[in-house]
């Protein structure tokens, strides 16, 4: 938890108790006796009136009729905030209308000099996807699926779903466990674990007719989930290392199975390691063009050899232009 978060969290704490222990603060948020006490100390100097009582057992409590002050945000965290409402222009990302109000009133809770900072970094800052001659724009092509909302409503309450999609013209049902929905290519995907074919599934968000929980009676244990995905992960036969400008060339885009760990404190090396699908073609025409994308900063240890051969291919159609 972060020192900000823990901080607002203990004001809460405190002020719905007539008397409070430091000790009380260390085992509540499971911090040190110096962390505790340097948290009542910058509470204190936020405003919040505080009385110590001095023995034993001595303690503190909220001086009555007192209320508990506004959070406060520094410039600094005015900035972050707004520069990632900003970043979202443009992009199909759910709950765009709630981002405006949010932005509308951040901007109304700040002082004038804190909003013509803000409005400042609005005119010169420009973010992938935004239109440099009206940034405020947002076009209907940006909008994310009407269902995407719907789709996090539900699965906030429960994961085990019947999903109908659209596939060539038809209209066709599969009770899944969603387990991770993701925004990949600018397109929002769902990987769910099917509970009638027992599989993993990925299905376009774009695709979506309908959502709905899925019958109690008919669902697998979460447990029962994770052996079926434990037996059916694939042998890893990926294996490449990376250099400082392939890491750089990585963080602009992979694929989202693709991880990396770091190999030096520095964060400049990395290696690989993944499973290839060489019988699916478009897996492979996609891991191919993303290998070329890595550049030369690579060294292979390990790669199938139908990526070697469609690797080849690759460059000898090169070579003939």
């Amino acid at each position: 938890m972060k020192k900000v978060e823990r901080i607002n969290i203990i004001m809460r704490y405190i002020n719905n108790r007539a008397h409070f222990t430091i000790t009380e603060i260390m085992r509540e948020f499971n911090i040190s006796r110096s962390t505790a006490i340097r948290d009542i100390r910058e509470i204190e100097a936020m405003g919040m009136p505080l009385v110590a009582e001095v023995g034993r057992d001595g303690g503190y409590f909220v001086m009555s009729n007192s209320v508990l002050p506004t959070v406060r945000f520094t410039d600094n965290e005015i900035k972050a905030l707004f520069i990632a409402f900003m970043a979202t222009r443009n992009l199909q990302l759910p709950y765009l209308k709630s981002r405006h109000s949010l932005a509308e009133k951040l901007l109304g809770l700040i002082s004038q000099n804190q909003q013509d900072d803000l409005v400042l970094l609005n005119q010169i800052l420009l973010f992938e996807g935004t239109n440099p001659h009206n940034p405020d724009l947002l076009d209907l092509s940006d909008l994310p699926h009407p269902m995407l909302e719907q789709l996090i409503q539900i699965l906030l309450e429960d994961r085990y779903l019947t999903i109908s999609v659209e596939e060539a013209r038809e209209i066709k049902s599969y009770p899944i466990y969603l387990m991770r929905l993701y925004r990949e290519k600018s397109a929002w995907q769902i990987e769910g674990f099917d509970l009638v074919e027992e599989k993993r599934r990925i299905i376009p968000v774009d695709n979506l007719t309908e959502v709905k929980p899925y019958p109690e009676k008919k669902r697998m244990g979460k447990k029962k989930i994770a052996e079926q995905l434990g037996r059916q992960e694939e042998a890893i036969n990926l294996v490449v290392e990376l250099g400082p400008k392939a890491i750089a060339q990585f963080k602009k885009y992979h694929p989202l199975k693709m991880t990396i760990s770091y190999t030096n404190p520095y964060q400049t090396t990395a290696i690989l390691k993944a499973f290839l699908n060489v019988h699916h073609p478009d897996e492979l025409t996609e891991i191919t063009n993303w290998l070329l994308f890595l550049g030369a900063d690579i060294k292979v240890r390990e790669i199938p050899k139908e990526v070697v051969e469609e690797l080849q291919d690759r460059v000898e159609v090169l070579g003939n232009k």
